[in-house]
């Protein structure tokens, strides 16, 4: 039990930070699998398409700080290569 009410205040917000901080992990990490899992299955079509999404859930994850701006920088640049490879020396994702 705290002492006193702000530390029960710090307590609840410490609470709802957390849950926050787990829906953006969780959330990065199921679109990091889904895209991951096409590249391997070599399906250029769904991973050009999932792409977009997943940069945009990578980026969303770093304002929120559950990811540090320089490891979203690496899974995007890696995830972008791995994409564009697979859509050939042509066909390059946007």
């Amino acid at each position: 039990m705290a002492n006193h009410p702000s530390a029960d205040k710090a307590t609840r917000q410490a609470e709802r930070r957390r849950l926050v901080n787990r829906r953006n992990a969780t959330r990065l990490r199921t679109e990091m699998k889904r895209l991951r899992k096409a590249i391997a299955a070599g399906n250029a079509e769904e991973a050009s398409a999932l792409l977009r999404p997943t940069l945009a859930v990578i980026d969303h994850s770093v304002t929120h700080g559950a990811v540090h701006r320089n490891a979203a920088a690496r899974h995007k640049s890696r995830l972008t290569r791995h994409v564009n490879k697979l859509a050939g020396p042509r066909g390059r994702a946007r």
